[in-house]
């Protein structure tokens, strides 16, 4: 039986469309607009025309550097004087990592033991300590909560933390404000922190866009609690670090129940095979995760036909073995 690591049933954090306005405005002096491309090639082999976020040319290659620097933007500095602890397979862990030394605090990030080295190092090279420990999310969860309770530290939830959400919205202010008339949006989901923020934000400024969430069918945990209203556990037997997540989160799922049009699911195969579109017809590394988002539109293109579309690339830190794959057939 998995260990009951689910926060008790409460009415969640309140997060709406002015928090994300007002990260927006906070992230400003530290990070750019990324770009947004549309690639012949990839328009050709999807039936439609296919805009590309590229959240990977990010400062740590992925989109969650936004919340981190958002959450650590909107503590109080004593608040940081007690340092920071949170649980992630990488990104996460790289985001709060950056933000804490762009801000001076300490961090401490719990990851599972076999976690991608690269990424490690990534984030010991941002001046965090890394605590190897567990055989899976849950397990570096469980251990995180208790080193934060002894050290004194916050613990940040990656997928429960209001500010780390509002961050990550603010990539959707701008794929808006680039591209208004967009038929849909397609987010990968782990947590589900970025397609609850793609929801909110498109509620608001292009109602008329669907927002598509999409997760590895070999860790299906956000879209089946999703499916059933509840958050719910599920074996996470994916090879997508970024897509690595064995339960539901409060927070996104009450927002992505709201407004979120579609869930699906595509296979690992199909996530590799998108990577290898990605680099091939749109010039882009991507780690799993980014490609995640390309895969759900090459998986349906009869549903996608003639649409225009936004893809986000969440991030390109792909592992040694993935880019290896790129090869593959």
């Amino acid at each position: 039986m998995p260990p009951a690591l689910d926060p008790p049933a409460l009415d969640p954090p309140a997060l709406d469309f002015a928090d994300v306005v007002a990260a927006r405005k906070l992230l400003a002096e530290h990070l750019p607009a990324t770009p947004m491309w549309s690639y012949p090639a990839l328009n050709e082999l999807a039936g439609a025309t296919v805009h590309v976020k590229h959240e990977n040319v990010q400062p740590i290659g992925a989109f969650k550097v936004r919340g981190g620097l958002t959450l650590l933007a909107t503590m109080s500095p004593e608040q940081r004087s007690r340092g920071l602890a949170t649980y992630s397979t990488g990104n996460h862990a790289q985001s709060l990592a950056y933000a804490c030394s762009v801000f001076g605090a300490r961090c401490a990030v719990v990851m599972p033991a076999a976690a991608n080295e690269q990424k490690v190092r990534a984030v010991r090279a941002l001046g965090a300590t890394v605590v190897l420990h567990g055989a899976d999310m849950a397990g570096a969860q469980a251990h995180a909560e208790e080193l934060a309770a002894t050290e004194g530290m916050q613990l940040v939830s990656p997928g429960d933390t209001p500010a780390l959400m509002a961050g990550v919205g603010t990539a959707y202010l701008e794929i808006f404000a680039t591209q208004p008339d967009l038929d849909a949006v397609i987010v990968p989901v782990g947590s589900g922190t970025g397609a609850a923020a793609a929801g909110l934000v498109a509620a608001t400024v292009a109602p008329h866009c669907r927002v598509i969430a999409v997760q590895s069918s070999a860790a299906p945990a956000a879209h089946d609690s999703w499916r059933t209203g509840g958050c719910v556990q599920r074996p996470n037997r994916t090879v997508i670090e970024g897509l690595a997540t064995g339960r539901g989160f409060e927070l996104p799922q009450q927002l992505m129940r709201e407004h979120v049009a579609d869930f699906r699911l595509v296979s690992d195969a199909q996530i590799a095979h998108a990577q290898r579109v990605m680099a091939t017809h749109a010039h882009t590394l991507a780690e799993g995760a980014g490609a995640t988002a390309l895969a759900a539109v090459l998986a349906d293109p009869g549903g996608f036909a003639g649409q225009r579309v936004a893809v986000v690339c969440t991030g390109g830190n792909a592992s040694d073995g993935e880019i290896a794959g790129l090869a593959g057939g």
